[in-house]
């Protein structure tokens, strides 16, 4: 029968060495990139809003049509200070020119272009994207999207 035997020295080194892969591997675990990774959020990063052109369009039963023209979606919230890209995708009607009240925003879409309106606003408020060719009844509107700025 053979045993092993170790000296006491040996033993020591074995134990400093295990206790020294335990704590590097702890500091791999909990410390190393101890920066939260779930709702990280970047003061340089532009988040990006879609929002279309849309049509809805009927015939009555005595042959008249009813048209009306509205932005999708109709209303966006959006935090004080922050950078916004809103892309605004032509998807019905020929043009539409709009412009967004209390800024010197302006602009035109059109049908199968995308236009792309960079936001920031510093006032809380509510805005209203309206669109210069359907801003009432009488011309199939108002077709009128609100960004609340909070």
């Amino acid at each position: 029968m053979k045993f092993l035997v170790f000296k006491k020295e040996t033993f020591i080194f074995f134990l400093a060495v295990g206790i020294m892969l335990t704590a590097i591997s702890a500091w791999f675990l909990f410390k190393a990139g101890d920066t939260a990774v779930f709702n990280q959020q970047s003061e340089d990063k532009v988040r990006e809003i879609h929002m279309v052109t849309g049509e809805f369009k009927t015939t009555m039963k005595n042959g008249n049509q009813l048209e009306a023209y509205r932005w999708d979606p109709g209303t966006i919230l959006v935090e004080k200070g922050e950078k916004v890209n809103l892309y605004i995708s032509g998807i019905n009607g020929e043009k539409h020119p709009f412009h967004i009240e209390g800024t010197n925003i302006k602009g035109v879409v059109g049908k199968g272009e995308e236009v792309l309106v960079p936001l920031q606003f510093n006032k809380e408020g509510t805005y209203r994207l309206i669109c210069e060719t359907h801003s009432n009844r009488k011309h199939n509107g108002p077709m009128i999207a609100y960004i609340i700025v909070d």
